[in-house]
């Protein structure tokens, strides 16, 4: 006989309160020089993790908003796997964050603005919906759209303007 699990109650009260979070340190970010893109994990109410994107300063190519965040959280909760978390992070996942975001057993992943080209959460691929994982994350896009947007446009628009002078 299957057992029936009970549905899981989604949180969403704090969603926006958590993504500022994430948009502030994406400024953070922004004011290194770096794609200011954000992210903070969320266990039981409280921040984990945060991170701001830094490949640039830390000559690391995988040091990307979310990896940063979860790699913080990891270590404040000594484990590597984080079940019942969520990640808020103002842009949509790559592919490289979206592998460590399965296999971290993230529960809930919630983005602010698309990334048409890279994002692989709903702009390409939908990977979190792909048979073969063994993790299912639950995902939620567009919370605070227009301010995650509006901070990326605005920073290559001012270094376009830099490079043009």
């Amino acid at each position: 006989m299957r057992q029936i699990r009970p549905a899981r109650i989604i949180d969403r009260s704090r969603d926006q309160d958590f993504m500022r979070e994430a948009l502030a340190l994406a400024a953070q970010g922004a004011a290194l020089g770096e794609v200011p893109v954000g992210a903070v994990l969320v266990q039981d109410g409280e921040i984990i993790g945060r991170g701001f994107n830094c490949p640039i300063s830390g000559h690391d190519p995988s040091a990307h908003a979310e990896m940063v965040a979860i790699r913080a959280a990891a270590q404040a909760v000594s484990n590597y796997r984080l079940p019942g978390s969520t990640l808020y992070v103002t842009l949509e996942p790559c592919s490289m964050c979206a592998g460590l975001i399965v296999h971290s057993r993230i529960a809930r992943v919630v983005y602010g603005a698309l990334e048409p080209k890279a994002g692989i959460v709903q702009s390409q691929g939908q990977f979190f919906s792909q048979g073969f994982l063994n993790h299912r994350v639950m995902y939620e896009g567009g919370v605070l759209a227009e301010e995650c947007s509006t901070m990326l446009s605005e920073f290559f628009k001012a270094r376009r303007a830099r490079s043009s002078d």
